[in-house]
């Protein structure tokens, strides 16, 4: 749905360890999704109810939900939508949701 996709952009978001820290990750899952997990403490994850997952773009190097879980919907700050720096990167953020990331179970169905 078009509401899903928008949520599928980059958000920033206020770093769970280091809430002067701003990070900007890519939203995996929502609140009552299930997703698989990359090297968590537990394989698969509900997302609770006013949580969201995020993950960066290069696993297995990014400090992400992988990381520290779920993250609160009061952390997030903003939504990305251009690369602006190095200029040879200027471009705007498609909404896109890497497809082997896709929740294995969604309430938003």
């Amino acid at each position: 749905s078009f509401s899903k996709l928008l949520l599928c952009l980059p958000m920033q978001d206020l770093s769970p360890k280091n809430p002067e820290q701003k990070i900007i990750k890519r939203v995996i899952a929502l609140e009552g999704d299930i997703v698989k997990t990359i090297g968590y403490k537990n394989k698969y994850v509900k997302i609770p109810d006013g949580h969201i997952w995020v993950e960066g773009d290069h696993h297995g190097h990014s400090f992400d939900s992988n990381a520290f879980g779920p993250v609160s919907l009061g952390l997030l700050h903003a939504r990305a939508t251009h690369i602006l720096w190095p200029p040879r990167r200027w471009q705007k953020l498609q909404p896109m949701l890497p497809p082997e990331r896709t929740p294995l179970h969604s309430d938003q169905e």
